[in-house]
């Protein structure tokens, strides 16, 4: 096994990645983490009369900046070379996994439901990567301090990516003043490095590239693959997102990119809360199948300019495949004149600097 440096410079040879300076400062630090994981120790166990000791594991690595700098990429090329029992997953769906964790665990009577949910990740893993790192719900905020910290005790290594700088972690959230703790938990045992780059991988591959494809046939299809594969450029999972005690689900994301068919997203009932965390936690969307829309089906096109409404304040990049140009989209029945914004919105959205100055 080689080094993070040496696979690097590999996958540069090969031109599987373009060398990127600012990417290449950050390879020392995951080296570090790499080679340190190995030394953890084991976990000891609890006695029937005293707590365990905490393991003194290697900090681990908190690399943040802005989208499409690589972050994912970098992650995957550490997660890759660890040699240790290892677990990969983007935020939000890990957070989903420990609410029905924590679920069970109230279910079978344990008064502290945290604490068996942490001891079972302890007992599985020794290295934890991931990906886009985020709080916005205030229940994710009163878990994730009590969680880490047992995970930190028990010598878990974590390594994860996030657009924010710790100390923005649910910023003007409710609350947020029982939340610091868990930044200054978070400063402790990781070390934060920054990719302070201003390239922007994805632009580069949208870049000349058209986004709005009609009529949504196969070709269409092959195209919106292409582009997919390309932004993704890694492991590509559903993603869960946790809406006021409800879950949304987009069954493709990665890399920050979310993939989705019109009947996904607009076809049930979800309502503006719901588009915002889709716009928090993607800087691009690839919405497939947008049918012509019309009083036959008006619930659906209300839902549908609330999703562009969304995307749109958010600066988030659209790539859709729909069933006419978006002028043609809706031309009869109660909202036409008011899709007339919408149409202009779709318009603005192919443009090619679309979301170069979303703020992060």
């Amino acid at each position: 096994m080689g080094t993070i440096q040496s696979e690097y410079q590999s996958r540069v040879d090969t031109g599987v990645l373009h060398d990127d300076p600012v990417q290449r400062a950050a390879l020392a630090a995951l080296e570090r983490v790499r080679t340190e994981v190995l030394t953890v120790p084991a976990a000891p166990k609890k006695s029937l009369f005293r707590k365990a000791t905490p393991v003194q594991g290697p900090k681990g690595l908190y690399l943040w900046g802005g989208v499409g700098r690589g972050k994912s990429m970098l992650m995957d090329l550490l997660y890759d070379m660890v040699e240790v029992p290892k677990q990969r997953s983007h935020f939000h769906a890990f957070m989903q996994w420990v609410h029905e964790a924590i679920a069970k665990a109230r279910k079978d009577g344990v008064d502290d439901a945290i604490a068996p949910v942490a001891a079972d990740l302890a007992k599985r893993v020794r290295f934890l990567a991931f990906d886009e790192m985020q709080i916005s719900d205030i229940t994710d905020a009163m878990i994730v301090g009590r969680l880490f910290e047992a995970l930190f005790d028990a010598g878990v290594v974590v390594v994860t990516t996030s657009n924010r700088v710790p100390a923005d972690l649910y910023k003007d959230g409710l609350n947020r003043q029982l939340f610091l703790p868990f930044i200054d938990l978070l400063r402790e045992k990781m070390v934060v490095h920054e990719l302070a780059s201003d390239m922007d991988y994805r632009q580069t591959v949208l870049e000349g590239a058209a986004v709005y494809f009609s009529p949504a046939n196969g070709e269409a299809r092959q195209k919106v693959d292409a582009l997919f594969v390309g932004l993704t450029q890694g492991e590509v999972a559903p993603l869960t997102l946790r809406v006021k005690g409800r879950d949304v689900v987009v069954p493709a994301f990665a890399n920050g990119v979310a993939r989705a068919s019109f009947r996904d997203l607009c076809g049930v009932p979800l309502g503006a809360a719901d588009y915002l965390a889709l716009a928090d936690a993607a800087r691009v969307l690839i919405l497939e199948d947008i049918p012509r829309l019309s009083r036959s089906n008006f619930n659906e096109a209300k839902r549908f300019v609330t999703l562009i409404d969304t995307l749109y304040e958010a600066k988030v990049r659209l790539i859709a495949s729909a069933a006419a140009v978006p002028e043609m989209l809706y031309v009869e029945g109660t909202g036409v004149f008011e899709f007339e914004r919408t149409a202009s919105r779709l318009r603005e959205m192919q443009g090619e600097d679309w979301g170069r100055d979303a703020e992060l």
